[in-house]
């Protein structure tokens, strides 16, 4: 392939290559040529290149090729030289004019013709001469040409005229009249080519759309009749544009000519004839019109559809604004005229058709504010027809005839507009208010008086809209019931009101699950009464038993949808009512069946009916009320109707017109039966599969019914053989019956079943549309066969296939049709439910019996047959998978492929093979590959049959995709071929092509992987794969492209490198605007698969789409905006969802780069919510221009229109793509907030923006941030509403703390106060939605919290909010009007609890910080002083705290365990009611930890003493509460309060919050939020904090026990370490609560029992024995928690851990945070040992010093600059508190205690043995750590130590060490600690010491002399001895004193210096004289004798000290001004953290 990249054509390589590679190297060299030629300068080799080009024209080129090299021949001629282009167009039309008719000579015909078309288009006028001969010359040769020819004849013809424009005229009427006639050509391809030839000629053509406007239309009318979708979207497209031009034509040339401009009266009145009366003619006189019977043609009909749409749209949105009104009339005229309505199957038909032209117009054209207006058009036609309806109503003169068939024809009118109505507002939702909340429109009065229309289906459809309505505005919906109840029971007596009320009240339940708020509790019981009623009262009145029965029945089963919560209560009496309906044994019914009249059979039929429908609902609605018993109670009505299914003699009896009722009690049957599990009715099998059979094999049916199932089972893949993927187009709800013109051919609709109209809709329609009786019962007889049949014995199964097998060979003509497809939908369902039951179809004569029927239908001339054939065989074969079973399938279809000639069984056994690989797997189907490959491989290539084609392929695709990697082997063969075929296949087979588009990415998909290689081989494959998708990317139909997209799509997922999306990117956006669904939704899934990986460059490419002629206009926003604007226009979920996707990861990846860009766009999205005036495009200037008309210049006046709606967004973004926006800014935040810390910090990003002004930080666009969530947290739009508040909260949370850089103290957010405040406060309106306050209250607490505002003025703006909404929390339950569901209350007020919790909780943090943090910071930090928080919750702390402990009262119970429920109180807790518990269950759920918190926080503060006195609560609170509180208080109603003394009350608030705190901790979600485990941790620590507390849980011990082994479950599954401080935080104060316990008892005793035996100390875990007991010991508890937490941070703790083979040894630094933990946990281990008797301290003990030496091992690392880390801190003072406690020594421990003291010193020392290892790896270990934990030793536990020999010499070993270092903060520290040893009372332990350690510090002092120091450290060093030596002196007995002195004062002498050496000397050693010289000052007059014998003896000394002292006052004289020197007891320096002694 490479070889083919050349200007030129390679000819020699094209020579050496085989004849059948050769297309594909010609198309190849075309394809790279077409990249090249715009680049390059083909002077030189022009010449050479239009010889090789027109060589190839005659080599007869395929399809794809002959369309590239034209576009190549044409693009060189643009470019180079045009000397010869008229020599090669002469040398095109001769071939064109070639007699030669032959097969092989057309290709180059084709080629020629291609050719000649592309010049033309290229480069139009500069061939200007040459037109005339040329157009002739085409149209001579479309004469005789054959269908191909004409096709392609045309299409050049468009591209003439294109090229040409108005220079063509003189050819147009030509052109027109040979064109004209091959509209209605055979050929659909001929007629669409027609139709794009005549598209293009009418934009010259003036005649076209005035003279022969009508001709136009009738020609359009007659192609129309038995098109197919492509010719009917190409015709529809001519006709609308056609009528569009003539109403305002687009060019100015008009205006000259003064052409007769149609009116729009006339355009209508033209399109109408073709909706009407079809392509008959048209029908002068109107006599004549009424004898002409017969319906239009369906096609015809479909077509005209798509031009009305087609029409307005091309007029654009402005124009429908404006004439909506007459367009509206118009268009409902047509279905309310007699001809459009002449069945009721047409009927429905043209009313599906007008729906969906209102729809596609209105729906997508117009902006919201214009969709209100129409809205209101659509009420006032409402409201007209039904005042007419009601005229003839009232009219008493029934002689009137007319005025019944007006009545009957305004049903379809009402039904249309209707569905309309309700469509536009629930699209708005709540963007709808206006049309409510205005009077003057009175849509409520219009649409309810509609409830009264004489027809059915009206009143369906009034009650539908009135759903709509309440879905889209939830508020409306309990209104709406209550209106409907009050006028059911008012207007009882009218037959229609009955039933139009009950169809609106049954809507609207329905529609409830669409509301998450729902509905009051109570209004259950209200449908409830009035159902009864209606049942109770149905038989008192005969002219309304039928409409009361429905009616009761009917809001029955709508009530079932409200689901179990409603409906528990009311099921008792239901099964009673359903018991009471059937008769109670075989005995009444055969009575019943002897009395009755037809009229009371038809109630009781329909009764009947209704009960099973209601039931059906109880059913799928409510699983969980389906107990055992509950399905044996139904199981005796059901069985009872099983048992009347079919009922002969009665409609024998009675008259036929009883079939539809009995034919609705066995639908009803059928379909509860199909829900219910098949063991319940096992006894019933045999009657009801003989009922089932009848039904479906039609035996007792004249009518040739079909089921409407068949295509949905059959597999959704096959869909290209039946034309099934009409249902992905945009026109899928008209253009339905082509499907269904295999299957039933009607269309449903809601009065076929009013019971759907309660039912939830299935998705992706729009209304519910049943299909009629007839075909709903077959339907529903085939999906209960296919549950029953799988277990129903094989005898039977026998029985009924060989019956299926005789009604087929019974049945003629149409009817063995009919009953074939349903046998064959039976089958396939039972198939299906064996499969999905995992059972098997029986033995080898079932297998016979049923592949017999199969085998049969292979060969059938109906496809829909042959496909379900196939599919019933790959069914078996799955459910027998047996290989011997399958091979004989295989061979028997082999063999008749082998043999067979004929379309219908190729085809059927090709797509037999098909379905067998795709059903049994690779494999399974292995050993038959080679053989189906071989013979698909053959049959693709019969040119003869397109549709063998087809299905061959399409097998092979199957094949290919179920192989895998066993089709391997064959790739290359299945290659070549699809190539072969793609450039010889006439594009007009377009199914052959979409099913080598299918082959094409399912061989990708097999090679996988492999495709990124670069071996020979698989760098063919990829090459051909690039052909393949390059050439069907060209293709001219949409589903081609769209699998060419696809196959793109896994090349780029497999091979990335290789697919060019600098080409594929633009191609993509060009077909976001195609008008196919199915392309949109492949080219959005595309972008969306590359954005994932390569967003940037997608975004990049996109740009460079240049296509305005192709509608793709990407501006500036680049291809994010055009997505946006999709969003607005698309209504298919697939694609919005794909479209958010693509979005989403190009925001990911792009945004925080981009931001500017990004924040533009969602804000010019969410700019549409602050002014809804710009839905408009062009706002209000239209309607003066209209005015100026007749000034105006024509030409401006004409050019304007056309453009001006191309180049603005055709709509303003609706409220859905406004919400995407508001959380894309969410998005925004959260990724800043990981990108960069200057996005949050306005000073570094004012400085990098200096740096480089390309850098965009958020803070700078703080603003708008804030505008965009105020402007959508105040839209009319509830879910935008939402959206706007997060945004809000999120901006609080992340810009709190910023600091302003201009006013230092204050924050960026604080000038936003007012923002802030008018974007929360509509959410406390009265109306507003529950869940939008309690959405708003969150924003509340968070912006108080945030401390942003510091005025309390200011805060005051917020904290009113909240104060309003505490009020609505104290009125109780039950006192506002309910609109909602209890539990939307509940969400409410706990909502607002939460949010005062969380104010509260940040109040008191802020008292903290004010004790801890110097007071300037915490200003800075708070910025909002704690008095003015205090002074805001203070007044409302006393109810507050009430209301918080009732709610935390409520959560408690509520999360009771299921089998504690009868425990709960009957009428419900402070916040709920107990039928909706389990949606409160959530909400409590939400908001219980931050109200925990703040209970936590206001008993440790107060509440501890504060008693609820019963008598205020009661007096806060109203009636309805007082109940409630009591049932709280545990008081009976109705008894005296009896006030609890306070002890309890504090103990029962204990329980409470231990309680919840406990249930929590124990199992917290994975999912629960980190903060609730926080503020339930933070509330445990508060409460321990206050002594009340305390005392509880000390008293119980089991209480700590408890708390504790929770907590280190916690530990075991939360990792925070946050989470793990918490925690001990509360270890720590459980373990001082019970210190504290322990002593005040040891206390108490020591003052009573001093006579007693009983030892005080011997309180306390342990005992006598010392044995802890695991379980019950708090003791025990704590340190296996500590435990955790140090082996969690320290694993070599654990010698299990370290004995691990996986463990590593070396240790890791702990972080800081794990420093804390380790500390806090040592802190505590050493406080446990005082919880223990002594004997219990001997059981921990080891344990704990072990693990505190060990953590002072590991944690006593030097450091740089000698901090202390917090761990060691906490080990020493551990091991200071452990060996100074008081309780342990007794006589019985002491032995046993000196031994624990004794190792534990020698396993520190131990420790801290030098070790001499290479020092680069090992820490090097803290020596001053280690030292000060001997010294603790030492100083605290002398009389253990004593004596022991080898511990001392340890001891002094290590100080000897430490004086020997060379570090001189070790040695300062030695010394310092030498002190304190040496001072020490107990000589014993001092003097061994002094005499070992003495000798050497002397030395190392006297050293000093020679090396002075030289700086603080070593100065220090040197002081810190002299201390010491001074201290010896202090201690040593007078005669020794001058022995002494004789060591110091030397030695200090020699640190003087001499006057030279004193000035040039350092500070440090200028401090050391200083130091010197103030000691001898001071030793002198301390001991004066001693002093003068030590001077005398050393004359040299005193002349120094002489000369110094005199130095010194010298220096004293000169500068008064200095300090006076320091004393010697100056405090050391450096002080340890914390004082050990």
């Amino acid at each position: 392939m490479e070889l083919a990249h050349s200007l030129l054509l390679n000819e020699e390589a094209l020579a050496q290559i085989t004849e059948a590679k050769r297309p594909v190297f010609v198309f190849e060299w075309l394809r790279f040529l077409d990249k090249v030629l715009v680049a390059t300068d083909v002077k030189e080799k022009q010449k050479k290149l239009v010889e090789q080009l027109t060589g190839l024209i005659s080599s007869s080129p395929g399809p794809p090729t002959r369309k590239l090299l034209a576009k190549n021949l044409a693009a060189l001629y643009s470019i180079g030289d045009t000397f010869t282009v008229f020599q090669t167009l002469d040398k095109c039309n001769d071939i064109i004019k070639s007699k030669d008719d032959t097969a092989a000579y057309l290709p180059t015909k084709l080629a020629a013709v291609a050719c000649v078309g592309a010049f033309y288009e290229k480069m139009g006028r500069m061939l200007g001469s040459s037109f005339p001969e040329t157009v002739n010359n085409l149209l001579k040769s479309l004469k005789s040409a054959e269908s191909q020819g004409r096709s392609e004849i045309l299409l050049s013809l468009q591209k003439v005229l294109n090229g040409l424009g108005g220079a063509a005229a003189s050819c147009h009427r030509d052109i027109y009249k040979n064109a004209r006639s091959l509209l209605t050509d055979r050929s659909m391809a001929v007629r669409c080519a027609v139709a794009k030839c005549l598209l293009e000629l009418q934009n010259e053509a003036v005649f076209m759309w005035t003279a022969e406007l009508e001709n136009v239309a009738t020609l359009c009318f007659k192609a129309l009749e038995n098109s197919n979708y492509g010719v009917r979207v190409a015709v529809s497209k001519l006709l609308g544009t056609v009528m569009a031009t003539a109403l305002i034509p687009k060019q100015a040339t008009v205006m000259r000519q003064n052409v007769k401009r149609a009116t729009l009266e006339e355009v209508l009145e033209l399109m109408a004839t073709g909706f009407l009366r079809g392509g008959s003619g048209f029908l002068k006189s109107g006599g004549e019109m009424l004898k002409v019977g017969g319906s239009v043609n369906r096609e015809v009909r479909v077509g005209v559809t798509q031009a009305y749409v087609v029409f307005v749209t091309t007029l654009g949105g402005q124009w429908l604004e404006r004439n909506f009104a007459t367009f509206l009339s118009h268009v409902l005229d047509l279905v309310s005229h007699p001809r459009a309505t002449q069945t009721h199957v047409e009927a429905v038909y043209s009313r599906r058709c007008v729906s969906f032209i209102l729809r596609a117009t209105v729906g997508s054209l117009l902006g919201e504010k214009a969709q209100i207006a129409a809205a209101k058009d659509i009420c006032q036609a409402i409201g007209k027809q039904m005042k007419a309806v009601e005229a003839v109503v009232n009219d008493t003169n029934s002689e009137n005839k007319s005025g019944a068939a007006d009545v009957a024809a305004s049903q379809h009118v009402m039904v249309c507009a209707l569905q309309e109505l309700g469509s536009l507002v629930q699209s708005l939702n709540a963007t709808a208010s206006p049309l409510i909340q205005e009077p003057s429109i009175g849509l409520l009065e219009t649409v309810t008086s509609v409830l009264l229309h004489p027809s059915m289906a009206a009143r369906l459809a009034a009650a539908w809209c009135l759903r709509c309505v309440a879905v889209a505005l939830p508020f409306q919906l309990t209104p709406f019931l209550d209106r409907c109840a009050e006028r059911l029971n008012n207007l009882k007596t009218s037959p229609e009101a009955v039933s139009g009320y009950s169809f609106a009240m049954a809507a609207l339940l329905g529609g409830v699950h669409q509301c998450p708020l729902g509905i009051p509790h109570a209004k259950g019981k209200m449908v409830v009464s009035i159902a009864e009623d209606l049942l109770r009262t149905a038989a008192q009145n005969s002219r309304l038993s039928l409409q009361r029965t429905q009616a009761g029945w009917l809001l029955l089963g709508a009530l079932m949808t409200l689901g179990p919560s409603v409906v528990r209560y009311h099921l008792p009496k239901m099964l009673l009512l359903w018991r009471n309906v059937f008769p109670r044994s075989l005995k009444e019914l055969e009575a019943e069946k002897a009395r009755g009249d037809s009229f009371t059979w038809q109630v009781t039929l329909e009764g009947r009916a209704g009960a099973l429908c209601a039931m059906r609902s109880f059913v799928a609605h409510c699983p969980e009320l389906l107990t055992e018993d509950v399905i044996r109670k139904l199981m005796t009505p059901i069985e009872c109707a099983m048992t009347m299914m079919s009922i002969p003699s009665v409609i024998k009896a009675h008259g036929a017109h009883l079939k539809a009722s009995a034919a609705m009690v066995r639908l009803r049957l059928y379909d509860i039966l199909a829900l219910l599990p098949p063991k319940t009715y096992e006894g019933s099998f045999n009657a009801l599969l003989r009922e089932l059979v009848a039904e479906f094999t039609l035996t007792d049916n004249s009518a040739n019914t079909t089921t409407s199932l068949l295509r949905s089972l059959c597999h959704y893949d096959d869909s290209v053989l039946l034309g099934s993927w009409l249902q992905e187009t945009d026109h899928k709800s008209i253009e339905d019956q082509y499907i269904l013109r295999y299957s039933c051919g009607v269309f449903g609709a809601l009065e076929h079943d009013p019971s759907s109209i309660y039912l939830r809709i299935p998705a992706g329609e729009a209304v519910p549309g049943p299909l009629p009786l007839g075909v709903s019962v077959i339907d529903a007889s085939v999906a209960l066969f296919g549950v029953v049949f799988p277990h129903v014995s094989y005898k039977h199964r026998l029985q009924m296939l060989d019956h299926f097998a005789e009604c087929v060979k019974q049945a003629k003509g149409v009817r063995q049709q009919a009953v074939q497809l349903n046998i064959f939908t039976a089958v396939l369902s039972a198939l299906k439910g064996l499969a999905e039951n995992k059972s098997s179809l029986g033995p080898e004569e079932v297998r016979k019996s049923a592949l017999t029927l199969v085998m049969g239908a292979l060969d059938n001339p109906n496809p829909i047959l042959r496909c379900a054939a196939g599919e019933a065989l790959g069914r078996m074969a799955q459910v027998v998978g047996e290989a011997s079973f399958i091979a004989r399938m295989a061979q028997y279809s082999f063999d008749k492929l082998k043999s067979a000639r004929d379309v219908v069984s190729r085809t059927g056994h090709s797509l037999a093979l098909g379905c067998l690989h795709r059903y049994v797997g690779g494999i399974g189907s292995g050993q038959h590959l080679k053989t189906s490959v071989s013979i698909l491989l053959a049959l693709a290539q019969d040119g003869t049959s397109p549709e063998v084609q087809t299905w061959s392929l399409h097998s092979l695709a199957l094949i290919v995709d179920s192989s895998g990697p066993m089709y391997r082997g064959y790739v290359e063969p299945t290659l070549s071929l699809v190539l072969t075929l793609l450039l010889t296949v006439p594009p007009s087979h377009t199914e052959v092509h979409q099913c080598l588009g299918r082959c094409l990415g399912a061989i990708i998909t097999t090679v996988g992987p492999e495709l990124q290689g670069n071996g020979a081989t698989i760098s063919t494959i990829r090459s051909s794969c690039l052909v393949g998708c390059a050439i069907t990317q060209d293709h001219s139909d949409s589903l081609v492209q769209a699998a060419a997209i696809s196959c793109l799509q896994q090349l780029h997922m497999f091979a990335p490198r290789h697919v060019n999306l600098s080409s594929l990117v633009p191609s993509l956006c060009v077909h976001l605007c195609s008008s196919h669904l199915l392309l949109r939704r492949a080219a959005v899934a595309c972008l969306r698969q590359l954005a994932q990986r390569e967003a940037a460059e997608v975004c990049e490419y996109a740009m460079n789409t240049h296509s305005r002629h192709q509608g793709i206009n990407i501006t500036e926003t680049g291809l994010e905006g055009v997505l946006f604007g999709m969003l607005d226009r698309e209504t298919d979920r697939k694609l919005c969802s794909d479209i958010h996707d693509t979005l989403g990861h190009m925001l990911s990846s792009l945004a925080v780069e981009n931001l500017s860009h990004w924040l533009m766009l969602c804000k010019d999205v969410l700019a549409a919510s602050s002014d809804m005036s710009t839905a408009t495009p062009l706002g209000g200037g239209k309607d003066e221009e209209s005015e100026k008309k007749d000034e105006m210049d024509d030409d401006t006046m004409f050019t304007t229109l056309g453009e001006e709606d191309k180049s603005k967004p055709s709509v303003a973004p609706r409220w859905a793509t406004r919400v995407f926006a508001a959380d894309c800014l969410c998005r925004v935040i959260m990724l800043c907030e990981n990108a960069n810390k200057a996005h949050f910090d306005l000073a570094l990003a004012r400085s990098a923006r200096l740096k480089n002004p390309k850098n965009d930080f958020l803070v700078l666009h703080l603003s708008d941030l804030i505008r965009m969530a105020f402007m959508a947290a105040t839209d009319h739009s509830n879910q935008l509403r939402m959206a706007g508040l997060q945004a809000l909260e999120d901006i609080i949370k992340k810009f709190a703390t910023v600091p302003e850089p201009e006013f230092p103290g204050h924050v960026i957010l604080e000038q936003y106060q007012a923002n802030v405040g008018a974007a929360l406060r509509p959410a406390f309106s009265q109306d507003t939605p529950s869940d939008i306050t309690a959405k708003a209250c969150q924003v509340c607490s968070a912006w108080i919290g945030s401390g942003v505002v510091s005025d309390l003025n200011d805060l005051r703006r917020v904290h009113n909010l909240l104060v309003s909404s505490l009020d609505k929390v104290q009125a109780g339950k039950g006192s506002s009007s309910q609109l909602y569901r209890e539990s939307a209350t509940t969400m409410e007020k706990l909502a607002v609890l939460k949010a005062w919790a969380e104010v509260n909780t940040d109040h008191y943090v802020f008292k903290r910080l004010k004790k801890f943090c110097s007071i300037i910071a915490a200003s800075n930090l708070t910025g909002c002083s704690t008095s003015d928080l205090i002074t805001l919750v203070q007044p409302e702390l006393p109810a507050l705290s009430r209301l918080w402990l009732a709610a935390l009262k409520d959560y408690a119970l509520l999360t009771l365990p299921a089998e504690f429920a009868t425990q709960l109180p009957p009428d419900g807790g402070a916040f709920y009611t107990p039928e909706t518990i389990d949606t409160a269950r959530l909400h409590y759920r939400n908001s219980w930890a931050p109200i925990l918190h703040a209970v936590a926080l206001w008993l440790n503060s107060t509440g501890f003493n504060a008693s609820e006195s019963t008598e205020e609560t009661a007096a806060a609170m109203p009636n309805s509460q007082k109940h409630a509180t009591s049932i709280m208080l545990n008081q009976t109603p109705g008894t005296p309060p009896t006030t609890k003394p306070l002890p309890e009350i504090n103990k029962d608030r204990m329980h409470l919050i231990l309680g919840v705190s406990i249930q929590f901790l124990c199992s917290p979600r994975p999912e629960e939020p980190v903060e609730h485990v926080t503020s339930c941790l933070q509330a445990l620590h508060t409460l321990l904090d206050s002594p009340c507390a305390r005392i509880h849980i000390a008293e119980d011990q089991l209480l700590g026990v408890e708390l504790l082994s929770v907590l280190h479950r916690l530990l075991l599954t939360w990792d925070p370490p946050s989470v793990q401080l918490l925690v001990t935080g509360v270890v720590q104060q459980i373990v001082r609560a019970a210190q504290d316990y322990l002593q005040e008892k040891r206390n108490t005793l020591n003052e009573d029992d001093i006579e007693e035996k009983e030892n005080p100390l011997a309180l306390g875990e342990g005992g006598e024995s010392g044995g802890l007991v695991p379980g019950k010991s708090l003791v025990f508890a704590a340190m296996e928690l500590l435990m955790f937490i140090l082996v969690r941070h320290m694993p070599h703790l654990s010698s299990k851990v370290s004995d691990s083979p996986s463990h590593i040894a070396a240790k890791s630094h702990l972080s800081e945070e794990s420093a804390r933990l380790v500390a806090a946990t040592v802190t505590i281990l050493s406080d446990l040992p005082s919880l223990c008797s002594p004997a219990g301290c001997m059981t921990i003990l080891p344990t704990i010093l072990f693990l505190i030496t060990r953590v002072l091992k590991e944690t006593a690392v030097k450091s740089a600059d000698n901090q202390v880390p917090p761990p060691v801190s906490a080990a020493l003072q551990g091991i200071k508190t452990i060996v100074t406690l008081p309780t342990v020594k007794t006589d019985a421990t002491q032995k046993q205690w000196t031994g624990l003291i004794r190792s534990t010193l020698a396993s520190i020392l131990e420790y801290s043995q030098p070790v001499f290892v290479d020092k680069t790896h090992m820490p090097v270990l803290d020596e001053v750590s280690i030292l000060t934990a001997i010294a603790l030793f030492l100083w605290s536990a002398s009389t253990e130590i004593i004596g022991v020999q080898c511990l001392q010499n340890g001891c002094m070993n290590r100080f000897k060490s430490a004086l020997n270092s060379c570090d001189p903060w070790v040695q300062a520290k030695c010394y310092q600690l030498l002190l304190s040893v040496f001072q020490h009372t107990n000589r014993a332990l001092s003097t061994p010491y002094i005499h070992s350690l003495a000798p050497i510090m002397v030395e190392k002092l006297k050293a000093v002399e020679r090396s002075r120091p030289n700086n603080n450290l070593e100065l220090l060093a040197v002081q810190e001895g002299i201390k010491v030596l001074e201290t010896l002196v202090a201690l040593g007995e007078e005669q020794n004193r001058v022995q002494l002195l004789a060591l110091l004062v030397p030695t200090l002498i020699s640190y003087l210096l001499n006057e030279n050496a004193f000035a040039s000397a350092s500070t440090a050693s200028k401090e050391l004289h200083e130091f010197a010289l103030q000691n001898l000052m001071h030793i002198g007059p301390l001991y004066p004798h001693a002093f003068k014998t030590v001077m005398g003896a050393a004359p040299e000394l005193k002349t120094r000290l002489e000369t110094a002292v005199r130095a010194s006052q010298a220096s004293k004289a000169k500068a008064a001004a200095r300090q006076p020197p320091p004393t010697v007891h100056s405090t050391p320096t450096i002080k340890l953290k914390t004082s050990f002694f």
